[in-house]
């Protein structure tokens, strides 16, 4: 089969590889229709490099036909469609079993000392291969695969893999209601999704973003928006906010923000080290750019809530507990559970109306062969590249 491998820093190839296998007794094959590029690939793509091997398959957002499964499979069939959540769970463990499936016990990778076995995302997480693939071996089926029953487009359902419950749990760990102010740094596909989910449900949004089109997607649906590079952003959300700051805000853009040119270099720096150097030095000493998260616990009121949807890798990152003590700050992150919120999120996905604009929410639909060109555009927010979905086998 032709899949998206990693070759390199910033060097992704469309090659032949092997064709999967069932090779336990839970497994399903899935052919794929539809997946999707995500900023955590982009990570994988430039900072995490070192954890990667050559030939790694990418991608974590998937969905497809089911084409082969194990003979303990017994809640799908040969022809049903499904999604993939981004990470391998049994459904069964303490974990899974108290909605924490990012920690699922059964596949968690403590080689490494991470959570739950997720889809093409390093060594770090079990190098599974992923998903940018035309077909990909899916474990623990009976419980990871989400069956789709409605004739409705892929691109209704692809995001519950992972856009739709990272952007649900990134404003659920908010702890904004109806009426409250969200502000969102980053406006990609999770902080865009998350605007969406969050001005469905009557909380006012302000996002930020320094890329015009992504200001102009999210302000469409109804929101208000800063460009961070146009002044104070901390002063234009003071001033929406009667003085006072959001009552949530979501940090959704992680490790890669812009702004923190010393820890950007010494990120950069690590990954031109020889790999094992470099995976020791990331493990202990590694020190991410923060200044999303800086930002982000700036906007937030004293008492309100910073929520963390981006990716952070470092060990020995400084923040002010000062500040965040002294503001009554609370703090939640972690990747998303997806199985947790599938069931409240369906009902938005299969409604008449598309409520979220998931038909339209992808700027790039591209065959599989593309996809050098398109982790480029997306690297570098070009060509108006907001959310890349590939079609390996139609969908």
């Amino acid at each position: 089969m032709k899949a998206a491998t990693w070759q390199g820093k910033r060097d992704v190839q469309v090659l032949e590889v092997p064709d999967p296998q069932v090779q336990d007794a839970d497994d399903i094959v899935i052919r794929v229709t539809t997946t999707g590029l995500c900023g955590s690939d982009l990570h994988l793509y430039e900072v995490l490099g070192p954890f990667m091997h050559q030939g790694d398959v990418m991608g974590h957002e998937t969905m497809g036909e089911v084409v082969e499964k194990g003979s303990a499979v017994d809640s799908l069939e040969i022809g049903d469609r499904v999604v993939i959540p981004f990470q391998i769970a049994c459904g069964h463990c303490f974990m899974c079993e108290r909605g924490l499936q990012t920690q699922c016990e059964t596949t968690q990778v403590r080689s490494s000392g991470m959570g739950a076995a997720l889809f093409g995302f390093s060594s770090l997480y079990g190098s599974v291969p992923g998903g940018q693939a035309e077909y990909l071996r899916v474990p623990h089926a009976n419980y990871g695969a989400i069956r789709v029953t409605e004739d409705l487009p892929d691109e209704r359902y692809v995001y519950l893999s992972d856009v739709l419950p990272t952007a649900w749990q990134g404003v659920r760990y908010a702890d904004v209601h109806e009426g409250d102010t969200l502000a969102i740094v980053g406006l990609g596909p999770i902080g865009d999704m998350a605007a969406r989910l969050a001005l469905h449900q009557g909380i006012r949004v302000i996002g930020l973003d320094l890329v015009p089109e992504r200001l102009a997607r999210v302000q469409a649906r109804g929101a208000d928006v800063v460009n961070v590079q146009e002044g104070d952003p901390v002063e234009a959300v003071q001033a929406l906010t009667s003085g006072r700051g959001a009552d949530g805000v979501i940090d959704a853009v992680g490790m890669e923000a812009h702004g923190s040119p010393g820890p950007s270099v010494l990120q950069k720096a690590v990954g031109l080290l020889p790999g094992p150097v470099a995976r020791m030095a990331m493990r202990t000493g590694s020190v991410d750019p923060l200044s999303a998260l800086h930002l982000a616990t700036s906007l937030v009121r004293r008492g309100g809530t910073v929520s963390i949807s981006g990716v952070y890798a470092g060990t020995m990152d400084p923040m002010s507990l000062q500040y965040l003590f002294d503001h009554q700050v609370t703090l939640r992150m972690g990747q998303a559970n997806v199985r947790r919120w599938v069931e409240d999120l369906v009902p938005l996905v299969e409604r008449s109306d598309d409520p979220l604009g998931l038909e339209s929410f992808a700027t790039h639909r591209l065959p599989l062969a593309d996809a050098a060109h398109a982790y480029d555009i997306f690297q570098r927010k070009a060509d108006g590249a907001v959310k890349v979905v590939f079609k390996p086998a139609g969908g």
